[in-house]
């Protein structure tokens, strides 16, 4: 996928997410977004505990392609588990954000997002 793609699809899954929430979305709340989607949480306000919970469950999910987790187990709650099959190298944020995009847009293709 070429730079320009990339940042269509990227445009394309925040106006998703601002036609649904009314406010243009950063990289965390893109993240956000796919954890509450992940979960099956019904809509409500979250604590700062519950939106780390589902921004680290959303990088998990985007990352199992990558072989970076596996699901593990679900709860009867509809919760996922995932185990690490390999560390992350420490990165800079900006890099980081840069690791996940593909893979963020790649679960919203293949999730019908976008």
């Amino acid at each position: 996928m070429t730079e320009e793609e990339l940042q269509q699809h990227w445009q394309a899954l925040t106006n998703l997410i601002t036609s649904g929430t009314g406010t243009n979305p950063g990289f965390d709340e893109v993240l956000l977004y796919i954890g509450i989607c992940e979960s099956g949480l019904p809509p409500k306000v979250l604590c700062e505990r519950e939106k780390t919970d589902l921004i680290q469950m959303a990088t998990c999910t985007v990352l199992v392609p990558a072989r970076y987790y596996q699901l593990f187990w679900v709860e009867d709650t509809g919760w996922p588990h995932y185990k690490e099959l390999q560390r992350l190298p420490p990165m800079p944020r900006e890099d980081l954000e840069q690791l996940l995009k593909p893979w963020i847009i790649q679960y919203a293709v293949k999730n019908r997002m976008i």
